[in-house]
């Protein structure tokens, strides 16, 4: 069964999310060594929130509670925090709530901006990284996948989500309040990742034209020339926006400057608290952009939803399904190998063997549809009975799914 654990900007407090966020390289292998029901996990870190999702091999409620127990000791080992705090900043989802969460979270419809592009980038990049270090699994595989589906379908055929909605472009709008003119203002991100890239966007989409980067890694030039900005090491802006996952500024970038915006957007924090206390600096946070995410994103679109809600019932189905259709294939090839076999025997050519598999693969396709279709409406235990009434067919439950090749 599929489990997550969820902590977002909904229900737990900006530094909770800091110390998972920091946590999150280490905890995947050790969500899957905390307990012998974990088979596979693709965590999600963002700015937002911090999601475990779990392949659990037993659907058991006593698995699933030991599971959760000791998911939430791996993560307190890797972030300091107790199993207590967590627990009060933690949401259970099980079973098919599983997958509209995530399907939703994809979607943007968890977003601190309703619709934001980033998240699905995000979600694909967690499912990368989980491939890398081999602790996916096939059902973590196909929830992903979906998620994944269902994002670009909510984008295509609604007006929720889009270019325009997005924190980097929050942040950018709380912060033309102090920037009088964005084409004569100079700024500097700090950056190289997908974030930095999207910053350059939406700031030449606000008529920005200097824009420079600054990277410790030295990544700096080589994505100066693909985003035609300029490498720099220079501070002296009008703006800094940092957004990476591995630098932290101090008071000594900023020790005398002028009055100047900083814009904080990486989680852990990428600019030291103590640099809005100089004189002349004034710092933006991701916890100060929430705050002022726009009232009407605080609901989604109803028929974005609605597509969340219907791709979800159907994963479902789907998987409640499987097990039976796969003992009605399994059944039908076995009879047509035998048949194929006895064809042969008596002479018949590949173009008998061709015929014959194409009938199975019809008669194959009314009843797995309609074995869905029931799935769908709740009744897939009909179909089930009736595939033991009428072929003596009784399904297996779904073997153990076996972590996927790393990418």
């Amino acid at each position: 069964m599929l489990l997550c654990l969820s902590s977002n900007h909904r229900n737990a407090s900006f530094e909770l999310l800091e110390s998972l966020s920091l946590a999150a390289p280490g905890a995947t292998a050790a969500l899957l060594s905390s307990s012998d029901f974990v088979t596979g996990a693709v965590v999600l870190a963002t700015c937002n929130r911090f999601e475990a999702y779990l392949d659990i091999d037993e659907p058991l409620t006593a698995a699933s509670a030991v599971a959760v127990a000791s998911t939430l000791a791996a993560l307190s080992d890797a972030s300091g925090l107790s199993t207590a705090v967590l627990r009060d900043s933690i949401t259970v989802h099980e079973g098919p709530d599983v997958a509209a969460h995530l399907f939703s979270v994809t979607s943007g419809l968890e977003s601190v901006v309703i619709g934001e592009d980033e998240i699905a980038g995000q979600v694909g990049r967690a499912l990368d990284r989980a491939r890398t270090g081999n602790t996916t699994t096939r059902d973590l595989e196909q929830l992903f996948q979906r998620a994944t589906r269902t994002s670009r379908g909510v984008k295509n055929l609604t007006s929720i989500g889009g270019r325009d909605r997005s924190l980097v472009r929050l942040a950018l709008e709380l912060a033309s309040s102090r920037v009088a003119d964005w084409s004569e203002a100079s700024v500097l991100i700090v950056g190289t990742g997908q974030y930095a890239a999207t910053t350059v966007t939406a700031l030449r989409d606000r008529g920005a034209r200097d824009i420079r980067v600054f990277s410790r890694t030295g990544r700096g030039p080589a994505f100066a020339a693909k985003y035609g900005v300029t490498n720099s090491t220079d501070f002296e802006v009008d703006v800094v926006i940092a957004c990476t996952a591995n630098t932290v500024l101090g008071p000594d970038h900023f020790v005398g400057a002028a009055r100047r915006l900083v814009i904080d957007l990486g989680l852990p924090r990428n600019i030291e608290p103590v640099v809005a206390d100089l004189d002349g600096i004034e710092l933006l946070d991701l916890e100060t952009v929430r705050l002022h995410a726009p009232l009407d994103a605080l609901s989604a679109h109803d028929d974005a939803t609605a597509i969340v809600r219907s791709a979800a019932a159907e994963f479902t189905a789907e998987r409640e399904i499987e097990p039976a259709i796969v003992a009605l294939r399994t059944h039908v090839f076995d009879v047509l190998e035998a048949e194929i076999a006895r064809a042969r025997a008596r002479g018949a050519g590949d173009e008998t063997e061709s015929a014959l598999r194409h009938l199975a693969g019809v008669l194959l396709h009314a009843p797995s549809a309609r074995g869905r279709e029931l799935a769908l409406g709740g009744r897939a235990a009909e179909f089930a009975a009736g595939l033991d009434a009428v072929y003596g067919i009784t399904p297996r439950p779904a073997a153990q799914n076996e972590r996927t090749e790393s990418a």
